[in-house]
């Protein structure tokens, strides 16, 4: 390079990274010839650089090159494929031609496709082999272009040999891992669909009453990935698939119920579910602020946990009093947009009655809103900390006056013994057993929650312009929760064991009542947290989230799961794509699941995913520690939860003789709606 010790031009001092010259230069003026000489100059140069550089890209737009291949590993006895990868701009496939040359007499390649066989034996001595790939191009400009690929044989179970069964029968390797391969169909089983309690008898009846048909049952893979999304938002590990299908007792699927109903993970995804309705939000326009956002979070979670009977857990956050970092439960109150007593009653109606109580007549909105008049808020000394209290100079028209006077929303008029928080005199009222706007609203919700469709739909929208789709249901799975002493966890085990949640995705009747009254189970985009924890599961990555408030920095620690985020402010560009709620309202609709082209690009296109592939740690040492066979076997348990079928077998297993073309196979299953979509 040629350098100009003063740095300047025309006199004028330039700054290449050192301090300018103290005092610029001037050149003296130039007479106009001369600049216009210059400028013709500077034009003719660019001009020429102009048609080289389309020379050189023209001629580099032909290229040919054999991409760089990852070593691959096999056992003796097994056959390796492999796809030659080509850069071949400018040039047709068809004007390619492969050949090999220093390869074992058995190794061939396929001189169109490109594809490297190698059926091994156990004459071939284990060690490392190196193989010359040589690929040419035809046409105007002819290139070639060879490369070295290094084979590492192991020691192997030999595939032409026989294996001893249990029955002293001889099987090949292959046929014996081919009978444990998938059905064709690995969705759903053949064979008569029968009711197994009182929740397929009311359904099954509606569907006869229809002359609806229901679905097949759902395969035990199906199954399996269902109920660990549905109930703990969590994809089954692979070991935890193998496991089960292995599994020959009967009863394997109403015990893998009871034991996902324990596991920590519950708590931690319902509390989620919580969460949406109940505005767990430290932002604008909420604004509950960190400290108690995470105070909120962590009762429900805890109540959750320890399984709280929901009455309880109803008139704590109805009737609870003090201050919002301590006493979490008040931040019910303190989630809203507006401490007005309407806007409270209309808030209480859509979590805890499941009606928009925007809708009621004026006089029935405010003979509730009474209820909610005497709530007072008062700061403290503490930065951002507020005290949630019974107020009774509150709610009175002025002086003496007597408050307005309460109406329940059933048309009951209330009584407010003096001193007594009406608070406390609705939730007697709300949590009462006879009360039709109470249990029948949250076994809804469950239903909803775990069937992705309310046998009232929406489940937030009930009323007499919205009747349930069967009553008779409906009321059955209310009592039997006031029965259980408002145990949820019991609701959400009489459906999960039902054959109504067992059925297969896949619909046999046309007919547009079938998804309304449960003829099949519905297909549903994974949540958008749900899906970031599935991702970080499979490749052993983490996702970093923080809250940009300022007082206090929220920092979550790199291994929390998604699903488990405190607070409705603490997101992320990923999350927000994929239709997490705001949680500015509390309605179910706020989640966005439907699934759209950004969505699909993001997971096709990515760095975010193509590098938990590439680096995740987990999804690496799977990829160098399993041969060919084992490896594709535990790529679809983990990431489909169930073996591969015979078709997806023969395509899946030469895959993975290489860590690139086992980054390829997971790529691919990564994008397909099996992995995307509950089914």
């Amino acid at each position: 390079m040629v350098r100009n010790p003063e740095q300047t031009t025309n006199g004028i001092a330039l700054d290449l990274g050192r301090s300018a010259p103290r005092y610029a230069r001037y050149a003296r003026k130039k007479p106009a010839w001369v600049t216009f000489l210059q400028v013709n100059a500077v034009v003719v140069a660019v001009a020429a650089l102009g048609g080289a550089g389309w020379w050189i890209v023209a001629r580099d737009a032909s290229s040919l090159a054999i991409l760089p291949i990852d070593e691959a590993e096999i056992s003796q006895g097994d056959t390796l494929h492999l796809q030659i990868p080509v850069r071949m701009a400018g040039y047709e496939r068809d004007q390619l031609t492969y050949s090999l040359r220093s390869a074992p007499a058995e190794a061939t390649i396929d001189a169109k496709a490109g594809v490297l066989s190698w059926p091994t034996s156990q004459a071939d001595e284990p060690g490392t082999y190196q193989l010359t790939v040589h690929v040419a191009a035809t046409g105007p400009r002819p290139r070639s272009d060879e490369q070295t690929v290094t084979i590492r044989l192991r020691p192997g179970r030999g595939g032409s040999k026989t294996v001893a069964s249990n029955d002293a029968d001889a099987l090949s390797f292959e046929t014996a891992y081919n009978a444990r391969l998938e059905p064709a169909n690995p969705f759903e089983v053949e064979g008569e669909v029968t009711p197994q309690g009182k929740i397929d008898e009311f359904v099954f009846a509606k569907l006869n009453q229809l002359n609806i048909e229901p679905a097949n049952l759902c395969s035990d893979g199906v199954f399996l990935r269902r109920a660990y999304l549905d109930t703990i938002g969590t994809l089954p590990t692979a070991e935890e698939a193998k496991r089960f299908l292995e599994d020959e007792s009967p009863d394997k699927r109403s015990a893998l119920i009871d034991h996902l109903l324990e596991r920590p993970e519950f708590a931690d995804y319902w509390a989620m579910r919580w969460s949406d309705v109940l505005r767990v939000k430290a932002e604008f326009p909420i604004n509950l602020w960190p400290n108690a956002a995470q105070a909120y979070h962590r009762w429900i979670r805890q109540s959750l946990a320890e399984n709280m009977p929901y009455d309880r857990f109803v008139r704590e956050l109805l009737t609870a009093c003090g201050s919002n970092f301590r006493t979490p439960q008040v931040n019910f109150y303190r989630a809203l947009q507006s401490k007005e007593p309407a806007a409270i009653a209309q808030a209480v109606a859509l979590a805890f009655m499941g009606e928009r109580a925007e809708k009621w007549p004026q006089e029935r909105l405010d003979g509730m809103a009474v209820f909610f008049s005497q709530i007072g808020f008062k700061p403290t000394g503490e930065w951002k900390e507020e005290v949630v209290v019974f107020d009774p100079r509150k709610g009175k028209a002025g002086g003496d006056a007597s408050p307005a006077a309460p109406v329940f929303p059933d048309g009951t008029p209330g009584e407010l013994p003096p001193g007594k928080d009406p608070r406390e005199v609705f939730a007697d009222w709300l949590i009462d057993a006879k009360n039709p706007s109470f249990a029948p609203h949250i076994v809804n919700r469950v239903w909803y929650w775990l069937m992705g469709r309310g046998i009232v739909h929406e489940p937030d929208d009930m009323g007499p312009d919205n009747p349930p789709q069967n009553p008779e249901l409906w009321h059955w799975l209310a009592d039997e929760l006031v029965a259980a002493h408002y145990d949820l966890k019991h609701v959400c085990r009489l459906i999960l064991n039902s054959t109504t949640y067992q059925l297969s995705c896949i619909p046999k009747s046309r007919d547009p009542e079938a998804a309304a009254n449960f003829a099949c189970y519905p297909l549903r985009r994974l949540e958008a947290e749900v899906l970031i924890d599935a991702l970080c599961q499979i490749t052993g990555t983490t996702e970093f989230y923080s809250s940009m408030i300022p007082e206090p920095f929220t920092f979550v620690p790199e291994r929390h799961r998604t699903i488990a985020l405190p607070d409705g402010s603490i997101t992320s560009s990923v999350l927000e794509m994929f239709g997490r709620p705001p949680r500015d309202t509390g309605l179910e609709s706020e989640r966005n699941n439907r699934f759209t082209a950004a969505q699909a690009l993001h997971l096709l296109n990515s760095s975010h995913v193509r590098q938990k592939i590439q680096r995740g740690p987990k999804i690496q040492e799977l990829l160098r520690s399993s041969d060919a066979r084992e490896l594709a076997k535990t790529l679809y348990l983990t990431i489909l939860s169930r073996l591969p079928t015979e078709s997806e077998w023969s395509d899946a297993a030469w895959q993975c003789n290489s860590r690139q073309e086992g980054e390829n196979l997971v790529w691919a299953l990564m994008n397909t709606e099996e992995f995307l979509f509950r089914h």
